[in-house]
């Protein structure tokens, strides 16, 4: 096993060779431009993680780790384009920096790039892997649709809410480590128990993006702090406060959701206020460490050494304990 960094470092070298240099150059540019915008390649590195913790080399899992990251990045320019997002880890957007038409069809080729990056693998293992993209990548659709319903409805519940994140985004990080346990050849129980341990952390995971999004540090978050307040989004936060406030701070936190004649600043500052009153935040830390804890729960199942255990418990607290 090695660190992060390392997997995070040796896995960089390997996507920066796979430029695609091809014809049409505007169908291509625009692939090799979003995967070299950076971010923190985590789903990537889970799968390499999760090959050597079941006693595989991190090498015959470079092309997963890789497809589950252009995937990752597919979805990133068509949800760009839906959100009509201008700025991407603080540099243009696919559709902003060429087209619409352009975003949309070079997102297209990622997806078959992605599936294509399976061929190298003997027929079995083939489908294993295929099998489980397919079913991952359709889930993730349909976590970005029930986000687009939230978006006009006003009775969204928290169960629901879960199963969006699940979906959108916890899937796709169970995935990738089932993918490592795949190619490992582990037994199907692990790869089962795997991917519940990925999937949970990734729940937890989202939820403490909700809570960062609201309270983290700016210097250090990477975005816009109350970005989803002032975007008037349905978190977790916010459906924890409707559930756990008084009838007033629900009329409150509903009526300063729809005020745009309020400063920016001062609408944070009092939706914040009506989250901590209401409980709603703790409640939200509380949820973090809850799913954390599902999936510690799980490594007690896992066919794997102590150490290994340790290592993994280690990585999630790290995610629980994060600040960007």
């Amino acid at each position: 096993m090695q660190k992060i960094e390392t997997y995070q470092k040796s896995f960089t070298t390997y996507l920066e060779d796979f430029a695609v240099e091809k014809e049409p150059k505007n169908l291509y540019e625009p692939v090799n431009y979003i995967l070299k915008l950076g971010g923190k390649r985590l789903r990537p590195v889970l799968t390499l993680m999760a090959v050597e913790i079941f006693g595989g080399e991190a090498k015959s899992a470079m092309n997963a780790a890789l497809s589950i990251e252009v995937f990752h990045n597919f979805s990133l320019i068509h949800d760009d384009i839906m959100d009509d997002a201008p700025l991407r880890r603080g540099k243009a957007t696919v559709h902003e920096k060429w087209n619409l038409n352009t975003g949309i069809l070079s997102g297209d080729a990622m997806l078959i790039l992605a599936y294509q990056l399976f061929e190298g693998y003997e027929p079995k293992m083939f489908q294993s892997l295929a099998m489980l993209f397919s079913k991952t990548a359709l889930e993730v659709c349909e976590g970005q649709q029930y986000d687009i319903d939230f978006e006009t409805r006003d009775d969204v519940t928290i169960p629901e809410y879960l199963k969006m994140i699940e979906y959108k985004t916890a899937v796709l990080v169970g995935s990738a480590m089932k993918m490592g346990a795949i190619i490992a050849k582990a037994s199907s129980e692990d790869q089962d128990l795997i991917y519940d341990f990925g999937r949970y952390l990734g729940i937890a995971f989202q939820l403490q993006d909700d809570y960062l999004d609201a309270y983290g540090n700016p210097e250090t978050f990477g975005k816009q702090v109350g970005g989803d307040i002032l975007e008037n989004k349905k978190t977790y936060l916010y459906l924890k406060t409707l559930e756990l406030g008084s009838q007033d701070d629900a009329s409150a936190l509903i009526t300063l959701m729809s005020n745009s004649s309020i400063s920016d600043s001062e609408k944070i500052k009092e939706v914040k206020t009506l989250f901590n009153n209401s409980g709603a935040s703790q409640a939200t830390q509380n949820a973090v460490k809850d799913y954390t804890e599902r999936a510690f729960n799980i490594l007690e199942s896992l066919n794997i050494s102590n150490d290994k255990k340790q290592l993994l418990r280690s990585f999630g607290e790290q995610l629980m304990n994060r600040r960007v």
